[in-house]
């Protein structure tokens, strides 16, 4: 038996109770492939503009063919152009900014059919990490996983969408590294980048926060229980309908 196969079985020989009480696990780590790494301070920042912006180009604050001169935006945030241009950059990146030659960047929109090649393209690769964590995952990431599940819990509570965001972002994360495959994560994580301005905005809907946790908790329940078919399709299932809450979404604004 290779070693890797005896590393993915490792669920089989240790159970949740196995697992020293008391004792949190350290989040699993996914590499931030939408994000450089020269300076924390910078990146920061330049993340802060790029949810900024997205917010508003989401929104149709910022109609399409808008033009988003560097310049300005720096003028308007009280920052230098240095993480204006890296937001801009990231932008492009997603879809929503295009970069024209003597025109600058511009605010795009994405047709409907491009959305929903890319939803269905993030429904599959999401299934498929949810698939293999439930066969891989060890049980300090299942323990991490549920603590994480509990804090969206909380937060589905507290009707705060940009701090349910983030945290969701750690959730599916730990997800994506439970896959045990870390080429699956990466392109998974960068397919994510691409839409996440339009899964950010539809925790604006009312009582979506609720129904996400309840979407989370069966993609939770088949993992915990080693149902391969069953986490993959309770994920498939989340991701078709957070493209459904972003359309409801995009009517309303």
């Amino acid at each position: 038996m290779s070693a890797s196969s005896t590393s993915r079985k490792r669920p089989d020989r240790m159970t949740l109770d196995d697992f020293p009480r008391g004792i949190v696990p350290a989040e699993p780590v996914v590499p931030r492939v939408d994000r450089p790494s020269p300076s924390v301070q910078k990146v920061t920042r330049a993340e802060e503009l790029r949810l900024q912006l997205a917010d508003e180009i989401v929104r149709g604050a910022l109609a399409p063919g808008a033009p988003l001169d560097e310049t300005d935006i720096a003028r308007r945030f009280n920052v230098s152009r240095t993480p204006v241009r890296e937001a801009l950059r990231q932008l492009v990146a997603s879809g929503l900014v295009e970069s024209r030659a003597h025109r600058g960047a511009v605010v795009a929109q994405p047709s409907v059919e491009r959305l929903t090649s890319m939803f269905e393209a993030m429904a599959e690769l999401e299934a498929l990490c949810a698939g293999l964590a439930a066969e891989r995952m060890s049980a300090a990431e299942r323990h991490g996983l549920e603590a994480v599940h509990e804090e969206l819990r909380v937060l589905s509570y507290a009707g705060n969408p940009d701090r349910f965001h983030e945290v969701n972002e750690r959730f599916h994360n730990a997800i994506y590294a439970g896959s045990q495959n870390g080429y699956i994560a990466e392109i998974t994580l960068a397919t994510r980048v691409r839409v996440q301005p339009f899964r950010r905005a539809q925790f604006r809907n009312l009582g979506r926060l609720a129904k996400s946790q309840a979407e989370h908790d069966r993609v939770v329940v088949a993992i915990m229980r080693g149902d391969k078919q069953g986490a993959a399709a309770a994920m498939r299932a989340h991701i078709e309908l957070v493209r459904g809450e972003y359309e409801i979404y995009a009517v309303s604004v």
